[in-house]
């Protein structure tokens, strides 16, 4: 076997094999006995047929396509293995058959690899800080969750709904007097001026009574699923009960039943700094990510499109999770919004081509700045997760997987290369 590689465009590897007729005929040879077993000719029994059978009845070139596999398979590993430190595979190769004869067999393989990450600068950039402070509204706004999460449902039989009420209702919708798929119910909880129903249905329920019948119009939107978008409809709806939200009053007993903090004021002042924690980090995940877009936009690389794609699934399986854990599936999903899984990767695809690039950044200047975590710095970080779950360091570490520990390390390194950028850069 000979080969010969060399860099090809769209951050390939061109590798061109050679087969002589040594290793071509066992390739025919190892395909005959893999496939033998297929063959029936009269005064042999099944899978005892001699190769020199076969190839006079169809000839030889009926192992070809196999022999070829199995010569890839072989040979391409081979080679990759050898030249490690010269080829840097990131995704499957594409074949091309170049030559066969029973003299021997050449083909060749474009590798994508990883690409060469040219980067202007990363040091001395200037981005505009972004800061995140806790307003009053946002701290009163906590509070309303809390009262609302432990308020009681009080039954309502003396006037007629309104916004703010929790009413139970059967609906049943059609469209041009004939029912719809989905637009029917029974015993339905809405709350009035939530917004979770189409436009104008929530403000036609308001004021009724209970016991009573109503058909209401309404129009579909236009950015609606298929068939529905845009269309006219009428819900026939029957109110069964009225139930009114009864907060609690806020006190000190209020909150520390509710909460475990002593005082109002103390519940205040515990989530004031909770919430300017999560600010905090949210603004220096935003800094961070807006100084790598600055270092992106200096950044020459040609990205292998196996790369975006490797990405893209990663974001599908990402958003498969979310639908999940919201009791969704992703084929109904797609039937909801009217959308097929080829276009939503098809939109995926800039944004992963972004993720891409700002990986192989951070990729290229931890190389380039030999960042990484100390072993120190390692138990360290093991130390902390086993006092967070109450375990001896060395009790703990028998429980962690080695990937644990590898995404430890990772997290170490990542969190070294962002407070580098920051100290050598203007974030103001």
């Amino acid at each position: 076997m000979n080969y010969t590689f060399e860099n090809h465009e769209k951050s390939q590897v061109k590798l061109s094999v050679t087969l002589d007729k040594a290793d071509w005929e066992k390739a025919i040879s190892d395909a005959y006995n893999q496939n033998k077993n297929k063959y029936s000719v009269q005064g042999f029994r099944k899978g005892h047929v001699p190769f020199h059978v076969i190839c006079g009845i169809y000839g030889k070139e009926v192992f070809y396509e196999d022999a070829i596999n199995i010569a890839i398979s072989e040979h391409y590993p081979q080679i990759l293995d050898k030249e490690s430190a010269n080829i840097h595979p990131v995704g499957d190769p594409s074949f091309s058959l170049d030559d066969v004869s029973e003299d021997g067999v050449s083909f060749t393989a474009l590798i994508p690899v990883m690409p060469e990450v040219k980067i202007a600068s990363y040091k001395g950039i200037k981005v505009d800080k972004v800061v995140y402070n806790v307003s009053d509204e946002d701290l009163e706004n906590d509070i309303k969750r809390l009262l609302d999460r432990n308020a009681r449902e009080v039954s309502v039989t003396d006037r007629p709904c309104q916004n703010g009420d929790i009413v139970v209702i059967d609906y049943s919708g059609s469209v041009d007097g004939v029912k719809f798929d989905g637009g029917t119910a029974s015993k339905q909880r809405l709350e009035l001026g939530s917004g979770s129903f189409i436009p104008g249905f929530e403000d036609q329920v308001v004021g009724m009574q209970i016991g009573e019948d109503k058909d209401i119009n309404v129009t579909f939107p236009e950015d609606y699923s298929a068939p529905l978008n845009g269309k006219d409809a009428v819900f026939a709806i029957h109110l069964h009960e009225i139930l009114y939200k009864e907060l609690p009053e806020l006190n000190d007993e209020f909150i520390k039943d509710a909460t475990g903090e002593e005082t109002v004021d103390a519940y205040k002042q515990k989530t004031r700094e909770r919430m300017q924690a999560d600010n905090d980090k949210r603004a220096q995940n935003e800094n961070e990510d807006n100084l790598l877009n600055k270092i992106a936009e200096g950044t020459e690389v040609v990205i292998p499109d196996c790369m975006i794609d490797q990405e893209v699934n990663t974001m599908v399986q990402q958003l498969q999770y979310r639908l999940m854990y919201q009791g969704l599936k992703y084929e109904d999903y797609l039937k909801v919004t009217n959308q097929t899984d080829a276009a939503i990767r098809d939109s995926y695809k800039e944004m992963a081509a972004s993720r891409v690039k700002k990986q192989l950044i951070v990729t290229k200047i931890v190389e380039d700045e030999k960042i990484e975590a100390t072993q120190e710095e390692l138990d360290a970080k093991i130390e902390e997760q086993a006092n967070s779950v109450k375990k001896e360091v060395e009790e703990y570490k028998k429980t962690m997987d080695p990937r644990q520990v590898e995404y430890i390390k990772n997290s170490i390194v990542i969190d070294k290369l962002f407070n580098f950028l920051v100290e050598n850069n203007d974030i103001s």
